[in-house]
């Protein structure tokens, strides 16, 4: 079965949509590892109470970005990981991990990329722009990762309609929604149609 290994900064609302298709075998993989750069972040403790192994590696316990990256890169290879995610990740990659797992690392980012995408653009960030923009629609992004922000060919995207009555809030309730969807049918597809974005361990 696929190993899935996921990075997260903060809640890990994705997080927990991922853990909860694992658990009833809707996903056809497993959650083999959590890394948070956060060691208080709900993604930890969700993945804990999943009996998920769980690791803070961040600056504090890799004050040299190098130390960090190669940290990162052996625990994944350690873990025999076949796919990472990035659920909300709010670091960059290092070069030695995006070199061992190029073409084998997934983002998901809550606007249709490459609009309002980059550095700065997370969160709620991305939600305020669309309604200061006045846009039609919005929707959510599934992407190979690369080098800068958001960059990378995009794997998927699904569109929602932007609603005259949407605060903030509410856009950010319902692109969450959206982007649980698209990442989990993403995923389920990844695993099934194109085990080819799925590194080999042997």
């Amino acid at each position: 079965m696929p190993r899935i290994a996921i990075l997260a900064s903060h809640e890990g609302s994705v997080l927990q949509a991922v853990l909860d298709a694992t658990q009833d075998h809707s996903l056809g993989a497993r959650v083999n590892v959590v890394i948070s750069n956060n060691s208080d972040s709900g993604a930890l403790r969700r993945a804990r109470q999943a009996s998920v192994p769980t690791a803070h590696l961040s600056s504090k316990t890799h004050p040299r970005p190098a130390d960090l990256d190669l940290a990162i890169a052996t625990l994944l290879a350690d873990r025999q990981t076949n796919l990472v995610l990035l659920a909300g990740y709010m670091k960059r990659l290092g070069p030695v991990t995006l070199g061992e797992f190029a073409g084998h690392i997934v983002n998901t980012h809550p606007s249709l990329l490459p609009k309002y995408g980059g550095r700065g653009f997370y969160g709620r960030r991305v939600h305020e722009a669309v309604l200061a923009n006045g846009d039609a629609e919005t929707g959510a992004t599934v992407h190979l990762v690369e080098g800068d922000y958001d960059s990378g060919p995009i794997l998927a995207q699904a569109r929602i309609e932007v609603r005259p009555d949407d605060t903030v809030q509410r856009l950010e309730q319902r692109v969450k929604c959206c982007e649980r969807d698209l990442l989990l049918n993403t995923l389920r597809k990844l695993v099934t149609e194109q085990p080819t974005l799925l590194k080999s361990t042997k």
